[in-house]
């Protein structure tokens, strides 16, 4: 199998754990693989007045950092344009909050507000 494959099933996996672990914690899932044409987000979620857009960083090992260290700025700011999609013609009464959840052999780690517009 391809390398490519590969990743793409490793990071279906993650997403998947973390949509579980999101669900245990009290979110509904409003999204997967949300759509727009400035990208993709991994997992939109809701708990309470909180909307969060979640980035999903799947690693098997931590030889190139930590899965959140992949999130580059390039990155966080497809994730606020796609939030500005994703809201366009809407009102906006939550609180909008981009979270990054890095799935490893260990386990799951939900790191809210991990980045913000500037």
């Amino acid at each position: 199998m391809a390398i490519n494959g590969i990743k793409r099933i490793l990071g279906f996996s993650g997403e998947k754990r973390a949509a579980k672990y999101l669900r245990g914690q009290g979110y509904e899932i409003v999204a997967r693989n949300y759509r727009c044409p400035f990208g993709e987000v991994d997992i939109i979620a809701e708990k309470g007045e909180t909307l969060a857009f979640v980035e999903v960083k799947t690693r098997t090992d931590d030889s190139f950092g930590s899965p959140s260290e992949a999130v580059d700025a390039r990155r966080m700011q497809r994730y606020f344009n796609c939030a500005k999609f994703y809201f366009a013609g809407k009102t906006c009464d939550r609180v909008v909050r981009f979270d990054i959840i890095e799935v490893t052999k260990e386990g799951v780690n939900h790191i809210e507000n991990a980045f913000c517009p500037r």
